[in-house]
């Protein structure tokens, strides 16, 4: 069971927060980070495969509690934008092969905005957050 869950964990924080990767790499934290999250886990996961949950659901349990605060994706939320919005980069980057670069670099320019909109699941389709995050790419690519 930890090894699937740290499986899980690792690849949604490869799709969905590559920034907290790369700062987990730099410390070589990741491993820890990772069965830090297990750890808190694993009481409720006992817990729901003796109330007899199914093993899938109990992961997909399992992964949602411990991704609680990584959600909602800055790096998804801005790769959106920069897709719908400056398309014309977002191609240039791709073919670079410089997107998720772009991204995380993107996420730190736009982190005073993210602060000040207390970026979060019930304001993420917030029309002003985007307004205010569009300026600051337009700012950061110009």
């Amino acid at each position: 069971m930890k090894t699937a869950l740290r499986t899980k964990l690792h690849q949604y924080i490869v799709d969905h927060n590559p920034e907290l990767l790369l700062s987990l790499q730099e410390d070589f934290k990741v491993s820890n980070y990772i069965n830090d999250k297990i750890e808190v886990v694993m009481p409720k996961v006992r817990q729901w495969l003796a109330d007899g949950v199914q093993l899938h659901e109990t992961q997909q349990r399992a992964l949602k509690e411990m991704t609680s605060e990584l959600r909602p994706s800055k790096y998804l939320f801005l790769n959106r934008i920069l897709e719908e919005e400056f398309k014309d980069d977002f191609e240039k980057f791709t073919e670079a092969g410089v997107l998720t670069y772009e991204l995380v670099n993107l996420i730190e320019v736009c982190r005073d905005t993210f602060t000040a909109f207390r970026f979060s699941e019930q304001n993420e389709d917030n029309r002003l957050l985007r307004y205010a995050i569009i300026a600051d790419i337009a700012n950061y690519l110009n």
